[in-house]
């Protein structure tokens, strides 16, 4: 699997061009990602860490984060899922036997699927990239990849980053394309753990690494304010040498 470092920018970059973004909880790479796309934006780009407490302006929690999205006040969010299929539909509830009695259980949809309809700009990800993870088809959609038409979405998916490639979605088509797969990967390696179809270019490029620039503001600024809420993966990953204790 990829590179933390390879993620986080893999990510940021697909942040560019945003004035917002907004990270769930039990994010650090995500919110890693977003903390880069600002630097890099000089400032410009407004990002909230739910779970921080210095990089979140919420006043009423969950609650402010569905309002903001709803007034369009959130241009980007990341979202996870215990299965996503081919159409982009992420299950966030269960799998095996039939609902509500699933045999195995997910942390549950929350508000997640009121962003994927909110939100222009919706960025998946998955650190696991295997079959078990992305199926043929979800065996519970708690989000939707596309709305029929007449239905009011403002946005959805975008793009699809795991641990061994990036895959773009095309709404129209319901469908993902490889975009570029991760140093050590290539086409037959992501095929083989992709459970789901999906289109390939013709020339198929290695996703681009950090730059200079990107190395030294993780390990500057990024590294300093996610250590905050997120100390062991700072210093696991980007060398802060902050203890596994909340740095207030």
């Amino acid at each position: 699997m990829a590179d933390p470092r390879l993620l986080v920018a893999t990510l940021a970059r697909l942040l560019e061009g945003c004035r917002t973004v907004a990270v769930g909880a039990l994010s650090p790479i995500p919110g890693a990602a977003a903390l880069l796309a600002r630097e890099l934006a000089g400032g410009a780009l407004h990002v909230t860490v739910l779970g921080s407490r210095k990089t979140n302006d919420f006043t009423d929690g969950g609650r402010e984060l569905f309002d903001r999205a709803g007034q369009g006040r959130i241009d980007a969010f990341f979202l996870g899922g215990g299965e996503i299929d081919g159409q982009g539909n992420v299950n966030l509830v269960g799998t095996g036997g039939d609902y509500p009695a699933h045999d195995v259980r997910f942390p549950g949809t929350f508000g997640a699927a009121f962003m994927g309809f909110a939100v222009p700009r919706v960025i998946l990800f998955r650190e696991d990239h295997s079959r078990r993870v992305l199926v043929p088809r979800v065996a519970f959609i708690s989000v939707p990849g596309t709305s029929p038409p007449g239905v009011w979405r403002r946005g959805g998916t975008v793009a699809l980053v795991t641990g061994r490639c990036v895959f773009a979605f095309d709404r129209a088509k319901a469908r993902f394309a490889l975009a570029s797969v991760h140093p050590g990967e290539t086409r037959a390696s992501v095929r083989a753990n992709t459970g789901f179809d999906y289109d390939e270019p013709n020339e198929l490029p290695e996703t681009p690494p950090p730059t200079d620039a990107m190395k030294t503001l993780l390990d500057g600024p990024v590294a300093r304010v996610i250590a905050e809420t997120y100390p062991r993966f700072a210093a696991a990953v980007l060398g802060t040498g902050a203890s596994n204790r909340r740095v207030n």
